[in-house]
C-alpha cells in the first residue's frame, strides 16, 4: 500500500500543475500579457489559454514516445526518474520569464505525464489482479482527483494571494516528495526485456485503438473546453467574487473524486454502459451549466456534476485501450492520457476562440456539449463494429 501511496503523491503532483493553470488564467494573462490584457481582458484570457493547450500538447508527444521507449525497463526506476523530471520541469515554470518561455516550460512538464499515469496503472492493476483493473486504474488516478479538491484550490489560492508562480512552487515541492518517496517504498517491478519501441508501436495498427483514442480526445475534451475557463464563468457570469473561484474548483474536484471511484467500479461491471452513460450525462449536464450559469448555487452543483461525470469516463477509457490493445500495454495504457490530453488541448482551444470571438463565458459550455455528444457517437460507433468483426469471425 505505501507503495501505491506514494505513486499517488505523483499523480497529486499532476492533478495541481495540470488544473490549477485554469483558476489562474486571469492572474498569469494580467502578468505575462499586460499590453493585451490593457485592450481586452477576454482576448489576453483567451490567449492564455494557450498554455494549457501547450501542456496537454507535451502529454500527447510524451506518453507513447516514452512510454514505448521505457516498456523494457524496471518499472520502479521509471517511476523515479519521471518523478524527478516533473520537478525539474515544473521548476522551470516558476522561473523562466515571459509568455513564450513559460509556454515551452509547460510543453516540457506535460512529457512525461502519460507515461508515469501508464505505467503507474499497470503497477496497480497487478497488484489488485483480474476483474479489478479499472479499480487499480482508478486507484492511481485518485491523487490527480484529490489534486482538484485540495491541491489545485489551495494552488489557486496560494497564487492569487502571493503570485500565480507560487502554485507552481507548490507543485515542483509535490514532485520532490513523490521522488523521495518512490525512491523509499517502490519495490523492484520489472518490465518486459523483449518489448521494443517498434514493436510498442504496433499498437497504431488497430482501428479499435483509434476509435478508443476519439472517445477521449473528442468526448473529454468537452470537459476542459469548460474546466480551461471556470473562473471568468465564476467572477463574470455568476457575479461570484474572487473567493469563490476555489470553492468552485473543490467541488469539481469532490465531482471528480467520486466520479472516479465510481467510473472504476462500473467499468469492472459494464465498460460499454459506463462510456455511454458518462458522455451522454456530461453533455446534458454542460447544457444545463450553460443556461443557469447566472446563478452561483446552480453553477456550484452543476459544477459538481460535471466533475463526476467526466472522470467516470477516464477509467472507462483506459480499462478500453487495455483491452483493444493486445500485447502492447505499456504504451496502450499511456495513450489514454495522450488522448485525454488532446481532448484538454482541443477542449481548451476551442472555448479559447468561442470567447474570443465576443461570444461570452458561457460559450464554452456549449462546445463542450457539442464535444461530449460526438464522443458519444464514436463509442456507439466502435462498439458496432466490433461487433460486426465478432460475428464475422464467429460465421467464419
Amino acid at each position: 500500500m505505501r507503495a501505491l501511496l506514494s505513486l499517488a503523491i505523483g499523480s497529486f503532483g499532476i492533478g495541481m500543475t495540470e488544473f490549477v493553470m485554469m483558476g489562474l488564467l486571469p492572474d498569469i494573462a494580467q502578468d505575462l500579457l499586460p499590453d493585451l490584457w490593457a485592450r481586452s481582458q477576454e482576448q489576453a484570457i483567451g490567449q492564455s489559454g494557450v498554455l494549457v493547450s501547450m501542456y496537454a500538447l507535451g502529454v500527447v508527444i510524451g506518453a507513447p514516445t516514452i512510454a514505448g521507449a521505457v516498456a523494457r525497463y524496471p518499472r520502479h526506476r521509471v517511476m523515479l526518474g519521471l518523478a524527478v523530471a516533473l520537478a525539474l520541469f515544473n521548476a522551470l515554470v516558476v522561473v523562466l520569464p515571459g509568455f513564450g518561455l513559460v509556454g515551452m516550460a509547460r510543453l516540457l512538464a506535460g512529457l512525461p505525464h502519460g507515461a508515469y499515469f501508464g505505467i503507474g496503472a499497470l503497477v496497480a492493476a497487478d497488484v489488485l489482479g483480474p476483474g479489478r483493473r479499472a479499480q487499480g486504474v482508478a486507484f492511481i488516478l485518485t491523487g490527480l482527483t484529490i489534486a482538484n479538491v485540495v491541491g489545485v484550490p489551495v494552488g489557486t489560492y496560494l497564487g492569487q494571494q502571493w503570485g500565480w508562480r507560487t502554485a507552481f512552487l507548490a507543485v515542483t515541492l509535490v514532485f520532490a516528495l513523490g521522488a523521495v518517496c518512490i525512491a523509499l517504498f517502490v519495490p523492484a517491478h520489472e518490465g518486459d526485456p523483449g518489448r521494443t519501441m517498434r514493436s510498442e508501436l504496433g499498437v497504431f495498427r488497430s482501428s479499435q485503438v483509434w476509435l478508443t483514442l476519439g472517445v477521449g480526445a473528442i468526448g473529454f475534451g468537452g470537459f476542459f473546453a469548460v474546466y480551461s475557463y471556470i473562473a471568468p464563468l465564476v467572477t463574470e457570469v455568476a457575479g461570484a467574487p474572487q473567493w469563490a473561484v476555489p470553492v468552485t474548483l473543490v467541488l469539481v474536484g469532490v465531482g471528480m473524486t467520486i466520479g472516479n471511484l465510481a467510473g472504476g467500479h462500473f467499468a469492472d461491471r459494464d465498460l460499454r454502459a459506463t462510456l455511454h452513460f458518462g458522455l451522454a450525462g456530461l453533455a446534458a449536464a454542460l447544457v444545463l451549466l450553460a443556461l443557469l450559469a447566472w446563478s452561483f448555487a446552480a453553477l456550484v452543483v452543476l459544477a459538481l456534476i460535471v466533475g463526476a461525470l467526466s472522470a467516470m469516463i477516464s477509467p472507462a477509457i483506459q480499462t478500453r485501450l487495455m483491452d483493444v490493445a493486445g500485447d502492447n500495454q505499456s504504451i496502450a495504457a499511456a495513450l489514454n492520457h495522450s488522448a485525454l490530453n488532446i481532448g484538454n488541448s482541443l477542449g481548451a482551444f476551442l472555448g479559447g476562440v468561442a470567447i474570443s470571438l465576443g461570444l461570452g463565458f458561457t460559450a464554452p459550455e456549449w462546445v463542450g456539449a457539442g464535444l461530449a455528444l460526438l464522443g458519444l457517437g464514436i463509442t456507439v460507433i466502435a462498439y458496432r463494429a466490433e461487433r460486426r468483426t465478432l460475428q464475422a469471425s464467429a460465421a467464419v
